[in-house]
């Protein structure tokens, strides 16, 4: 009886030392002793049993992991709670367990998998085994990664760096696998990416100047004038973020891990051989692949583009808005104007596929015909009028009026009025037509002179008059200037005392400049030259009487005059 009482007290004193020895924190074996909808019990020899929630037991597809029987690492998280019972965790042991991998990782530079779960400020944040960790942007690649997002959601291989128990905080790096993977690669990559060749690879990032492709340790870019032959706007049109391809590899640079990569280089450039396809002149069928401010670019085959400028596209419409005349999609017929295949450029025009109209007004019409249409707009310089076919005619103002010019002369037209003109010229080449409305009528000014020529006495009548001169009328339409000095053989200071408006006068034409149609007239030299003929007809007279004197036949005739 007292050798049992002895057993039993030293069973239950190594119990105590070894509970003393316990403390939360620590991680212990258990042994698994029911399992029901909410809960897991456990006993781990301590004095009572503890339940764990179900939860706990279960893998991240919700599957329970455990069953009756089962011996699993649980973490003491206090000994007595109060009611005395043993809390136990098994989360908590798991996270013991992963901190003490993680830690061993650290030391012995081991390379592990986690999953990135979202972004956190400065870089992403990656579970390891129920423990969050911090990957740093600037450790995600080689290179500067500024968009996250083709890491979100992923597995990714890292090392861990840091470490700190006290701050929970463990910092990781996948830059520091990519580095050393690439060093043990190194030469592997130099052979497989020698320019030329066709590698094979994952897009993972697409960029709206281009995409990078993950070619297995290192990533290649694939600019977006490298990805078809034809205009791509935006990398997406072509590519998908994850989608396998295969690329021809145009650069490497080994010192720098940069990979240049071609995706229209797997085939065949179809500007090889395109002026023999496409000779100046020939005419074909394009659809309108893109349009600007400047005209409107037509695709003729794929990878072929070429571009009708806006004053090619229309006769008459020269600077109107290409969107005006065509939309994408369109199918137009074009003629091939010129080709540089060095510059890859194509001019090509859509109004020479149509009936040019000034070549179909010159043959219609003739200098010298005349035509009507209605004024299409007025400038300082003349009236542009609209002809058949939709080309303009321009009146120049000198060809306005034989006798106004300037504002005068263009003053009494109006846009829209319907007039008449003659052709003066037409120029097919320049693309111009030159019309005349005083052309209509003869030349009044022409016709005056014809019958008036300098040194003629004609009658004239004051319109305008100053001190220093007087404008008179010689016939209509045909005016003169009469200078004050030109009025008579005696000074006149003030043209304004001896003449006024509507006088009737008879003047001499003294001077005529046909180039600024200016007469000049004056009363002065047809008084010298009545004078002139008085005296010519007294000596006339003398010599046939024989007797008369001289001095009284002159002194007759001027009182006669």
């Amino acid at each position: 009886m007292v050798l049992n009482i002895v057993e039993n007290f030293a069973s239950l004193f190594e119990q105590h030392l070894a509970q003393l020895e316990m403390r939360e924190g620590e991680v212990i074996d258990a042994t698994v002793v029911a399992v029901d909808n909410k809960y897991v019990t456990v006993t781990a020899g301590l004095k009572s049993e503890s339940s764990i929630a179900l939860s706990e037991f279960k893998d991240e597809l919700g599957n329970l992991e455990v069953k009756v029987g089962d011996v699993v690492k649980v973490a003491i998280e206090a000994i007595e709670d109060g009611y005395g019972e043993t809390r136990l965790s098994r989360d908590k042991a798991r996270r013991i367990a992963a901190w003490e991998e993680l830690e061993g990782a650290l030391e012995r530079g081991d390379v592990l998998t986690g999953g990135v779960y979202g972004r956190v400020k400065g870089g992403l944040g990656v579970m390891y085994k129920n423990v969050r960790l911090f990957l740093p942007g600037s450790l995600i690649d080689v290179r500067t990664v500024r968009d996250f997002t083709p890491y979100e959601t992923k597995p990714v291989e890292f090392k861990v760096i840091k470490v700190d128990r006290r701050r929970n905080n463990i910092v990781i790096s996948r830059k520091a696998v990519l580095v050393e993977r690439n060093g043990e690669d190194s030469k592997a990559i130099a052979e497989k990416m020698q320019e030329g060749n066709v590698v094979q690879g994952i897009v993972k990032n697409i960029t709206d100047y281009g995409a990078f492709v993950d070619l297995g340790g290192i990533d290649g870019l694939l600019y977006i004038t490298d990805l078809s032959w034809k205009r791509v706007k935006h990398p997406s049109e072509v590519l998908t973020v994850g989608q396998e391809i295969e690329a021809k590899v145009l650069k490497f640079d080994q010192e720098k891990h940069r990979v240049s990569l071609g995706l229209k280089q797997l085939s065949n450039d179809p500007w090889f051989g395109v002026a023999e396809r496409f000779p100046v002149g020939t005419r074909l069928h394009g659809k309108i692949s893109n349009l600007t401010d400047y005209g409107a670019f037509v695709e003729l085959e794929p990878g072929i583009e070429g571009l009708v400028h806006v004053s090619e596209m229309d006769w008459t419409n020269k600077n109107v808005n290409p969107s005006k005349l065509v939309k994408l999609g369109d199918e137009v017929q074009i003629q091939i104007l010129e080709i540089d295949p060095e510059k890859r450029r194509i001019s090509l025009g859509m109004k020479q596929c149509q009936a040019n109209p000034w070549v179909e007004f010159a043959e219609k019409n003739q200098k010298g015909d005349r035509v009507a249409g209605q004024i299409r707009s007025i400038t300082d310089f003349g009236l542009f009028i609209g002809l058949a076919g939709g080309i303009d005619g321009l009146v120049h103002v000198s060809d306005i009026s034989w006798t106004l010019s300037g504002d005068a002369a263009i003053r009494n037209y109006k846009k829209g009025q319907d007039i008449e003109a003659v052709i003066l010229s037409v120029d097919i080449e320049k693309e111009r037509i030159a019309l005349g409305i005083k052309q209509l009528d003869n030349d009044p000014y022409a016709n005056f002179l014809n019958l008036n020529d300098k040194g003629s006495i004609v009658k004239a009548t004051v319109k305008e008059v100053s001190a220093e001169q007087a404008t008179v009328e010689l016939a209509a339409e045909i005016e003169a200037t009469l200078p004050a000095r030109e009025f008579s053989s005696e000074r006149v200071d003030d043209l304004t005392k001896v003449v006024n408006v509507g006088d009737e006068l008879e003047v001499m034409i003294t001077n005529i400049d046909r180039k600024t149609r200016a007469i000049t007239v004056s009363i002065r030299a047809k008084d010298s030259k009545d004078e002139a003929e008085a005296i010519k007809k007294v000596k006339q007279a003398d010599k046939t009487a024989g007797t008369t004197n001289l001095g009284s036949l002159l002194q007759d005739k001027l009182s006669q005059g």
